[in-house]
């Protein structure tokens, strides 16, 4: 069976929609999925499916986590596949320098595209990059510089309800998880 990531946006941060791994394991284990596990407490679970199309995985989340949770549900699904390839073509040193750079993968919900996404992303020069991958874009910030940073900006314009943020540890270790 194909493995898939689900990126649950906006849960277990600042107090709101807390959810616990163990509860949303079994919630997907009770809906049929298989070989579901959980990473860390922001939402990310790996999961196996008989069903390969990604539109209709993620309607079947969406619509299944409300009946569980008190949680409006958003959710960005990616095949091992394209999670495979958000990393290969990650830009050239990115996540090389953590201990200069904050790096993060801002997971796109379709049909929002990285070129737009970019577009309406304000960066601020010597502080922040921003590049555009498929379905995602990617976002570095100079640490020492990081409360320059635009990228806190993103939360309160629209187009932030249209993805979901994971670091590049997560999104690498994620793809490990899909991997194994």
């Amino acid at each position: 069976m194909p493995n898939f990531v689900a990126l649950l946006r906006g849960i277990n941060v600042g107090g709101k929609n807390l959810i616990p791994m163990a509860a949303l394991r079994a919630c997907f284990e009770e809906q049929g999925f298989d070989d579901v596990a959980t990473y860390i407490q922001s939402g990310n679970v790996v999961f196996a499916s008989a069903e390969r199309s990604i539109p209709k995985l993620t309607a079947r989340i969406e619509d299944m986590l409300p009946a569980s949770f008190d949680y409006d549900a958003s959710v960005v699904v990616r095949s091992r596949k394209q999670m495979r390839s958000v990393v290969d073509r990650a830009p050239e040193g990115f996540g090389a320098e953590p201990a200069a750079y904050r790096y993060d993968v801002l997971f796109l919900k379709p049909p929002l595209r990285s070129q737009a996404a970019l577009a309406s992303m304000p960066a601020r020069e010597g502080v922040d990059q921003a590049w555009s991958g498929p379905g995602v874009f990617y976002y570095s910030r100079l640490i020492s510089r990081a409360t320059q940073s635009r990228l806190s900006r993103i939360v309160a314009m629209p187009i932030y309800q249209q993805m979901t943020i994971r670091n590049w540890n997560t999104t690498t270790k994620l793809l490990q998880m899909l991997e194994a």
